[in-house]
């Protein structure tokens, strides 16, 4: 299931030529926005902005992890700074692993797993302010931010989903782009989420790592799922049918449920009639710790990107030094 308008997908003469005048006023106020912008750079310190041009998750928060701890093992010192999608707070909030869910938003909760310097604020500079203020850090990670162009950037890397593409290549509202597919000429790496890849593009290969138990933390290898595969499949993402087809090849029977993207679930959303186990993502999952339902499951997944894109990316770095 996709929950994006049909017409995204292809173009439609009703519907996608049809808004073209308004995604014409829409590219309008974008290039005045960066005309008029002057971007924040900061010394002695290199930003590596991770973003994409498409609606909607591509999967940028798996390979923010990646970079960061693959950094981490050159001898970086990484930091991360993020909006906070979904988060209630105010100014600029450090995030741990103890920050709770409804002050992070869902996606910086895994991201705090990772036990690094990590600030959310919807004004990415003031995050990276404060971040290089209290922290040792040589680079800093920003979870999207592609179009905020106040925060100066040294790298710019756009995740693209292999599947979906660019839809029916138009920008909002005739199509699903917040910017044009132009804008990939002006980036340092296009990172392709499960391919097919095209001209220069790197493959990135999202693999399920382990499955956990919510409510006791008990966690076990993909191969060692301890009960039986007909389960309830829970997303609120983007893109649902990717996590739903995972499931499937993992040799899963699914009864598939989908919710919005970022969708604060509450307990009667997994409240089913039978006793059947819920999986769902890590994300989803970490909305739900508080709930009283012990059939709750999460899946874990990884990222992976070839070596040659790491060893450019240091190299990248290096010369920005």
């Amino acid at each position: 299931m996709n929950n994006t308008p049909f017409f995204w997908r292809k173009k439609n003469i009703f519907f996608s030529f049809a808004l073209i005048p308004v995604t014409l006023i829409y590219l309008l106020v974008i290039k005045l926005k960066k005309i008029l912008t002057s971007p924040v750079n900061f010394e002695n310190i290199k930003i590596v902005c991770i973003g994409n041009i498409y609606l909607g998750g591509t999967g940028k928060t798996p390979l923010v992890a990646y970079i960061a701890q693959e950094l981490s093992k050159l001898g970086y010192k990484p930091g991360l700074v993020s909006r906070g999608y979904g988060g209630k707070f105010r100014e600029t909030l450090q995030v741990t692993d103890e920050t709770p869910v409804k002050k992070t938003g869902d996606e910086a909760q895994i991201l705090a797993k990772l036990n690094l310097p990590f600030y959310i604020d919807k004004n990415r500079v003031r995050a990276v302010k404060t971040l290089v203020d209290n922290h040792d850090c040589d680079v800093i990670i920003s979870d999207d931010g592609l179009q905020h162009y106040s925060m100066g950037r040294d790298i710019e890397i756009v995740l693209i989903d292999g599947k979906r593409r660019f839809g029916n290549n138009l920008t909002f509202p005739a199509g699903p782009l917040r910017e044009s597919t132009t804008r990939l000429k002006d980036v340092d790496f296009i990172v392709n989420n499960s391919g097919p890849t095209q001209d220069d593009e790197y493959l990135m290969n999202i693999s399920p790592s382990k499955f956990v138990h919510l409510k006791t933390g008990k966690s076990y290898p993909i191969k060692d799922w301890p009960m039986h595969k007909q389960v309830h499949a829970v997303a609120g993402l983007g893109n649902p049918g990717r996590f739903f087809d995972l499931l499937a090849r993992l040799g899963f029977d699914i009864s598939r449920n989908s919710f919005p993207d970022h969708h604060n679930f509450d307990e009667e959303d997994l409240t089913f009639l039978d006793h059947l186990p819920i999986i769902m993502t890590e994300k989803d999952a970490s909305k739900c710790r508080t709930f009283d339902n012990n059939k709750i499951w999460y899946l874990t997944i990884e990222a992976d990107v070839s070596d040659k894109f790491i060893k450019e990316l240091d190299s990248k770095l290096k010369s920005l030094k």
